[in-house]
This record gives C-alpha cells, structure tokens and sequence, in this order.
C-alpha cells in the first residue's frame, strides 16, 4: 500500500465517523433550532457526474451536487498542518463543499519550499516530483476527505506554462505536460475528492493550447472518472479554447476583480450557458473581498460583502450551477513577514470570518430548498423597462418556483401570469442573515410590483414565489437535496 491510499484508507475511516456525527447532529436539531453549519459532501453516493440536463453536477445515486467554492491557491505551499487544520475546519463549518487549491503554486512555488522545507520538483523538472511534498499534498487531500469536502486540485498555476506577469520559470512542454499529467493522475485517481482544474489564470489559445491540451489528456489517461474544467484569464472563459475538447466536463469564467456591473455576466456567462453542446457552468473567479476593485482602491475602493453577494446571485441566477468565493488575503495565504500581492491587506487567519464568506450559506439554503436540478434563467417574469447594469435584477425559477435576485432595492415588476400558476407564495429571503419573510398570496395574473423592505447599496433581497398549491417550508430554514 503506497502512501497515497494510507491516507486515503485513514481519511475514509475518519469521514465515516464524521458523517455519523452529522446524522446525530441533524436529529438533535429536530429537537431544537440551533445554526446550521455545514452539510459534509456524502461521498458514498457514488463519484460526481453532469447530470443528463448537462446543467448541473450530480452524484451517480442522483444527489445534486452544489458547487460552493473557495480559493485557497497557496494552501499546499504556505500552510502547515495545524494551520491547514484551523482553515479546513472554518470552511468546513460555513458551508463550503469545494476548496480550490495549486499543486505547484503561483508565489514561487518551485523555488520557496512548503512550510515543512520540501520543493515539489527536484531540479525543477516535472518528470522528477519530490515524494516528501506531494506526501503532503496528500495529506490535504485526506483532510479535506475526512471534512466533506472536495479538492478542485490545479496541477499547476499558470506561469509554469507562460510566464507572463508571474514568477516561473516556464517549466513544462507538451510531452513533459502530458507525462506530469499522467503521474499526478495516477496518484490522485483513487481520492474521491477531485475535481481536476486545469489551467491557471491564463489564456488557453496559441502556443499555450498544446501544453494545456496535453496535460489535461495526460490527466484523464490515468484518471478518467474525476471531472476536469480549465480556470481561464481574468475576463475569459475556459468555452473560449476547449468548450469542444473531450475532457473539459464543465466550463468557468472568471469574472475577475474590475467588474461592478452585470454587463461581465452578459459578456461570459450567459453566453456560455446558451452555447452548443450544453454544458454546466460557473464563475469559478469572481470579485474576492477585500480586493482594491481594479487594483485602484485610492478612486474605487474595495470590493466588500455587499460585492460578494451580487457576484453570488448574479452568477447562480444566470444559469451557474455553483460558485467560487474568494478573499484577497486567503487566496495568498498572507501572514507577517510574507509580501503581500495586489496591495492586499490583513493576514488570511483574520480575514476568514469576513461578512461574505458568512454570507454564502444563505445561498446555499435558499438553492438547496427547491428542487436543485429544474433551475433555469428566467428573465421573461421581470417587467421592468429599465434597470441600470450595476443594479440589474436577474430571475431564475424550477417548475413551482421563482427567484429574482435585487441587489440595491429596485422595485421588481413582476408578470405573475408568466409563473404559469393559479395562485403565487411570495417571500421575501435576506441573502445578508438567511431569513425570511412572507408577503402573502396572490393571484398569478397581471403585472404586480414588489418593492423590498430596504433599499440601497447593501439592501439586497431575494423575492421568492411559490406555487400556492405546494407545501413548501420558508426558503432556506430547512435545507434538503430535492
């Protein structure tokens, strides 16, 4: 038994005993209300697959999949145990079920050792991987196992392939990608845990296509279970290069750090979701918390919880069938004596618990409380003749339900005829604290105008509708996979 399946026969063992906890624990919250915090991810429901809608990822038993991830991208090369521990368990505890992380990582990962003093490559040469720290990156995998979550694992970040604005040095050609790719295929393909994210932060296009394109087929020859996307460059999508390659499963934008307006989504994402053949699609880079909006934070400021949830409802009600949350200070893993990157501020141990990442579970409730796999964009409910792109309201509705997201207190016009019912439920959900509030019920007939309790930047609402002639609970307070 190699070291790879110790901890994955240990991380097994323990995420068994973990989901028993999780069970007693959700039969003790029938007897009283006590916070939510957090499902684990139930790995014995098979592997993750695209659900035949080719809009959403479920588990071979069926079970939707919803995507909640973070960007931790120097958790294998700056944490050390303890602190991988304490951030595992944070993420574990708000709701998270995918942790994005880079193998051979971006703030010189070649040549600055891990916290415990190993290189990944001996020599830099990635047919040569150093065993002692992808023992390690074993381990993290096991953890986040035995926590419930999943590894969205990056082979490598981008500057190994192109440098462009990053460290380097440029290390792979398309034989070594391919090879790479097989190796850490291999040593990951029994970890249940994997979703494979090829790419880093650059284009997929010219010179870069082949090595891309090789590593990722290099992947897949060893692993051809685990799903694979590509994490394209700042305002691009992974459609753009590979939308028609064999192994992408998923596509993903990146939204990036300059956009405060709807009008990115109209540009990536939607035309993603519209795209032939179908496939499912999320931003997996959006606006992080606490990031100078377009590194201009002297005239623009910074992107706070209130950009973090726009971002969120924005993407999950344009089609997305998960999110990526990220934090300037965590993605880097910024700690004293550490340089921060993109005039980033704080450490990542006090920007954990920052209001955004505390938001996301509301999202995650709110999705989970409807049947999950019926979702689909919905524009044609809205009637409003004018709504500026920094404000935009976006619909999104399963068979006998309908979200519309409102993200600064615009009045919702709203055509009830088109919810194709008798009688409409109507809510309102606060994607800030998770609660909600009914309006009441109503004729589906007519255009009728909703207008939020508060208004403003920061006042963002879900207005929730329901057919009347289902018994659904208040959205978000009992959370279920339907």
């Amino acid at each position: 038994m190699n070291a790879s399946e110790k901890f994955l026969k240990l991380a097994l063992m323990k995420r068994t005993n973990l989901f028993i906890v999780s069970l007693l624990f959700t039969f003790l919250a029938c007897a009283q209300e006590v916070k939510w915090e957090g499902k684990p991810v139930d790995f014995s429901r098979g592997q993750l697959v695209v659900h035949p809608n080719k809009r959403f990822l479920v588990f071979e038993d069926g079970t939707p999949f919803f995507y909640l991830g973070d960007t931790a991208w120097e958790l294998f090369h700056r944490l050390t145990r303890a602190e991988t521990e304490k951030y595992l368990e944070n993420r574990r505890e708000k709701g998270f079920t995918v942790i994005q992380a880079v193998v051979l990582a971006e703030l010189d990962g070649l040549n600055k050792p891990n916290a415990e003093g190993e290189r990944p490559l001996i020599n830099n040469d990635p047919l040569r991987p150093n065993e002692k720290y992808f023992a390690h990156v074993d381990w993290v995998v096991g953890k986040a196992l035995e926590k419930g979550m999943f590894i969205g694992m990056l082979p490598t970040w981008g500057d190994k392939v192109d440098k462009q604005w990053g460290v380097g040095p440029v290390i792979f050609n398309e034989k070594n990608a391919f090879e790479y790719g097989r190796f850490i295929g291999e040593r990951y393909k029994k970890f249940p845990n994997i979703i494979w994210i090829n790419g880093g932060d650059r284009l997929g296009g010219g010179n870069n296509f082949a090595v891309w394109d090789a590593l990722a087929r290099g992947i897949k020859s060893a692993d051809p279970n685990h799903l694979m996307t590509f994490h394209p460059a700042g305002e691009h999508s992974s459609s753009e290069w590979f939308h028609h390659t064999d192994w992408l499963d998923f596509n993903m934008v990146q939204t990036g750090h300059g956009q405060r307006s709807y009008a990115i989504y109209k540009r990536l994402l939607v035309p993603d979701y519209e795209r032939i053949p179908e496939r499912p699609v999320l931003d997996g880079e959006p606006r992080y918390e606490d990031h100078p909006v377009g590194w201009k934070p002297e005239t623009l400021g910074w992107f706070d919880d209130a950009d973090v949830r726009q971002a969120l409802y924005w993407n999950l009600f344009s089609g997305s069938f998960g999110h990526t949350y990220g934090c300037h200070a965590v993605w880097q893993m910024l700690a004293p004596g550490l340089e921060p990157v993109g005039l980033a501020r704080n450490s990542w141990g006090k920007d954990l618990d920052l209001p955004g990442a505390w938001d996301l579970i509301h999202a995650r409730k709110l999705i989970e409380s409807r049947p999950f796999t019926e979702r689909v964009p919905y524009q044609a409910i809205l009637s409003n003749q004018y709504v500026p792109e920094t404000d935009y309201l976006v619909a999104s509705r399963g068979k006998n339900y309908i979200f519309i997201y409102i993200p600064t207190g615009w009045s919702a016009e709203v055509n009830m005829l088109r919810c194709g019912w008798l009688r409409a439920k109507a809510w309102w959900y606060n994607p800030r604290n998770g609660e909600a509030q009914e309006i009441g019920t109503f004729q589906a007939k007519d255009v009728k105008t909703f207008t939020p309790p508060s208004q403003g930047r920061g006042n963002d609402w879900v207005l929730v509708l329901d057919n009347a002639k289902n018994d659904f609970s208040a959205p978000g307070r009992f959370p279920s996979s339907k």
